[in-house]
């Protein structure tokens, strides 16, 4: 019996190891954004994201999942505006970035797991767009905005099965992004809701 229970315990113990020591796996993610802007005359405005990630166990509750990910968000601006003769409406800003989110994921049991950690991210292109006086207008403002963005996340996760997962993500960010700051102190916030398929 002592020799059966021995046994037992040394193959509990093999499977807990290698369970703590699988390699990383790598995966695609994609899903949509709600984001804003923390102006007060800003609301929401939907985007998309989709990137590539690896996911790298360091124990049995651990994992760190750094990401390379595409995010197309930014805000709209409520109310209407009158500059001189010219009245503009629907006015909207959209942010294109690449960004790099490095989660640290607490596995709470094995299909449910919380996450938190930082954001950088990097703008690729900026565009303005209204309608003044009738006439949509679009231009790009990426010179008047910061190239680099930091930012925290906090989220969630849930596995349906070893490979197929979903996710969600709200970012804060951390840093100004506009340049030249005359009392704009305007950063990112962006909530994300997607699936995750690791390889």
């Amino acid at each position: 019996m002592k020799k059966q229970l021995l046994s037992l315990c040394m193959v509990l113990g093999t499977m807990t190891f290698a369970q703590s020591t699988d390699g990383p796996r790598f995966g695609v993610k994609a899903g949509g954004n709600v984001s804003s802007i923390t102006a007060s005359d800003s609301k929401s405005k939907f985007g998309f994201y989709a990137g590539a990630l690896v996911n790298i166990p360091i124990s049995d509750a651990f994992n760190i999942q750094p990401e390379v990910v595409y995010s197309l968000q930014g805000a709209k601006v409520k109310g209407d505006y009158e500059m001189g003769s010219y009245t503009i409406k629907n006015m909207e800003q959209t942010l294109s970035y690449i960004n790099i989110p490095v989660m640290v994921q607490y596995n709470a049991t094995p299909k449910f797991y919380l996450e938190a950690g930082p954001e950088f991210g990097v703008l690729l292109k900026a565009q303005a767009k209204g309608d003044i006086n009738g006439s949509t207008i679009k231009a790009s403002n990426k010179d008047a905005l910061q190239t680099f963005n930091v930012g925290a996340g906090i989220g969630l996760g849930y596995r349906f099965t070893e490979n197929l997962g979903v996710n969600v993500r709200y970012i804060a960010g951390l840093t100004k992004i506009v340049k030249n700051d005359f009392g704009d102190s305007s950063k990112n916030t962006n909530f994300q809701f997607g699936l995750t398929y690791i390889l």
